[in-house]
């Protein structure tokens, strides 16, 4: 009977030890160490998507970076958007990113305004997660937060250079990343036909 009580209290304690561990606090995350824009710079591809509440791009979604000279980044995105649960349109968008801490490059606030009077304006959080600038990047973004630090409506991308994929050692990568920022499962592939315009 002790033998099956201690067996009881050990797992009892792995699981509150891991569940305190593993905590959906946005502010707990982790992101791209020494982020560099200019590397990040350039054209890529969304290959999945979490979205968030309400409107957000559908389908065929890529993004152009651009650094400036003054460091600055912006980017152009286009992608087909859904207006009225009927009419699929193609919408461009431009983004202006600032950094609120230099010593956390890859926290960025990120500016936007959809190029066309239909399409949104407004800001939220661009963090960078994860990257190897050449073939992938995971971006997050937290729109409101919970009591409890975890995020209330919040959406993610994984970026690849390649509209065909990610080879299967990066795949596990992203999906390790996926599970570290509470969004593992929530993911819906994104479809790059080449249809746009």
């Amino acid at each position: 009977m002790k033998y099956a009580q201690y067996v009881f209290l050990a797992s009892v304690f792995y699981t509150v030890e891991y569940s305190l561990a593993q905590t959906c606090a946005v502010e707990s995350f982790s992101v791209k160490d020494n982020f560099d824009p200019k590397r990040y710079a350039g054209k890529w591809y969304a290959l999945a998507k979490k979205d968030p509440e309400g409107l957000f791009l559908q389908d065929n979604i890529s993004a152009e970076y651009t650094v400036e000279e003054d460091g600055t980044m912006t980017a152009s995105s286009k992608g087909r958007v859904k207006l009225f649960g009927f009419w699929v349109i193609c919408a461009d968008m431009a983004a202006q990113y600032t950094v609120p801490d230099p010593t956390t490059p890859a926290k960025m606030y990120m500016t936007y305004q959809g190029l066309a009077s239909y399409l949104s304006s407004g800001g939220d959080n661009y963090w960078v997660i994860d990257t190897d600038y050449d073939n992938y990047a995971i971006t997050y973004a937290c729109r409101s937060l919970k009591e409890d630090g975890s995020c209330d409506d919040g959406y993610s991308l994984i970026f690849s250079r390649n509209p065909r994929g990610l080879p299967p050692a990066i795949q596990r990568i992203v999906r390790q990343k996926q599970e570290e920022i509470c969004m593992s499962g929530q993911f819906q592939p994104v479809l790059q036909s080449g249809t746009w315009g």
